[in-house]
């Protein structure tokens, strides 16, 4: 499998090279040259198979040749001690994300990273330098996943005041290999000093640099994995039952699921977006052959991607501060593989966007609370409340399920005054006592660059 710039096809590269070098040298990310089908054993299977089982024929064709099976299945073994449950929230499908070490999604993509970044660097000598732009949950996933890894180092930017306190714990907490800049401007602007800092050639002579922001294919092909294993379990017309981490309110009894899943019907996602990495894994999953029948894009009032599906014109703009932080995003970096892989006419048939203020946001938590007894984070209650607006516009076929990317307690600051306390996972009990070490830097390329060096 081959890797090319979404700006050039000029030069193929391995999995290796891609994964390792980040961000294409013309500033474009790296797409695989086709998005592989599984095996129709594979196809028709998904439902039944184990999640480990998913995880390994996802991401194998992707790294075939580079990464031994053996390997791999040990890889995959170690990244994912927790799985993705499909649930029922009375007559709503919840996909719960928040079931690994730091309670958010992006634990998919980043612990699998971490292990193949050590895999494939094995016998070098000189540590691999990881630069991460994080609006709240990216960061922390990556430090937990890269800490104490073995010829890794990591910095994390994050924009000051701008993410959760507990999302700065998880970030700024752990020391040793991990770093944290808390930026003084918006998560637009960590990004793009991130970028800046990949094309810095001297920068780049100095150190092996390498991203783990979604503009890494390595830590975006892991995520389409939860998609593919739920669209199998809904087409087998299966859901599960919640497990620990499932935030129900200890005080109200859950009311049981009240979905008719009916085999051999695809289901639709309704994803909460903000950088897009997370909705194009689902459309790598979809193109593989997961029984998928199309995405809902829901986004807070920085809608981007929703004014493009509309009109068919891109145009990025300064990032709008909402409560659900983790999408506040007006220059979305995965667009440019969404659109460099699909049509703008293609993306329509696949994709539906909606966008969700604040003011509703918040109405959706209580409600919820009130009606099912279960808690949701920012970003989830953008989904669900954008899978109301589309529901009233148009009708679905075939079940849907929302994407809860973040557990509830890592924004009990947003939630807890609307409906009270909030259960807290043990996974993230013990970061709560923790100590922030954070660096300030303005948001200056400059800056970075005297801290790097």
């Amino acid at each position: 499998m081959y890797y090319y710039s979404t700006r050039s096809k000029a030069q193929g590269l391995s999995f290796a090279q891609a994964a390792l070098t980040g961000l294409a040298p013309d500033g474009g990310l790296f797409v695989p040259e086709i998005i592989p089908p599984y095996r129709a054993s594979v196809r028709t299977s998904l439902g039944t198979m184990d999640f480990h089982d998913i995880a390994f024929e996802t991401i194998k064709p992707y790294v075939y040749g580079e990464i031994p099976d053996t390997v791999l299945a040990d890889l995959i073994h170690e990244a994912y001690p927790f799985s993705a449950p499909l649930v029922q929230v009375e007559a709503q499908l919840v996909l719960e994300l928040f079931h690994g070490p730091t309670a958010a999604f992006k634990d998919f993509g980043a612990r699998f990273m971490a292990r193949a970044f050590a895999y494939l660097r094995r016998g070098e000598e000189q540590s691999l330098h990881i630069l991460v732009a994080t609006s709240g949950d990216t960061g922390g996933a990556v430090a937990a996943g890269f800490h104490g890894v073995e010829g890794m180092r990591v910095t994390v930017l994050y924009p000051k005041g701008r993410v959760s306190p507990l999302q700065e714990q998880q970030i700024a907490g752990l020391g040793g290999n991990i770093q944290a800049l808390a930026v003084e401007g918006t998560f637009d602007d960590c990004q793009r000093l991130v970028k800046i800092a990949f094309s810095d050639q001297t920068l780049q002579k100095q150190q092996a640099l390498s991203s783990a922001n979604s503009i890494n294919i390595a830590r975006l092909i892991p995520q389409s994995i939860y998609y593919a294993a739920a669209a199998g379990k809904a087409f087998a017309g299966k859901s599960d039952t919640p497990q620990g981490a499932s935030p129900w309110d200890a005080l109200k009894a859950a009311p049981p699921g009240t979905v008719s899943l009916k085999p051999g019907e695809p289901i639709t996602f309704c994803v909460p977006s903000g950088n897009f990495g997370n909705l194009t894994a689902g459309l790598y999953a979809m193109k593989m052959g997961a029984p998928i029948r199309g995405f809902i894009a829901a986004t807070n009032s920085n809608k981007t991607v929703p004014d493009y599906l509309a009109s068919g014109l891109y145009q990025p703009r300064p990032s709008q501060a909402t409560i659900s932080n983790a999408m506040d995003v007006g220059a979305p970096s995965n667009f440019e593989r969404m659109s460099a892989q699909w049509s703008w006419e293609a993306l329509r048939q696949l994709l539906q966007g909606v966008y969700v203020s604040d003011e509703a946001t918040r109405r959706i938590i209580e409600e919820v609370h009130h009606s099912q007894g279960y808690f949701l984070d920012p970003h989830t209650a953008v989904a669900w409340q954008g899978l109301n607006q589309i529901r009233r516009a148009a009708s679905l076929s075939g079940p849907v399920g929302i994407l809860a990317t973040a557990h509830p307690a890592k924004f009990a600051e947003i939630v807890e005054p609307l409906v009270g306390p909030v259960p807290v996972p043990e996974s993230l009990k013990h970061v709560m006592e923790g100590k922030t070490l954070a660096r300030i830097i303005p948001a200056d390329i400059s800056a970075l660059l005297e801290v790097l060096c």
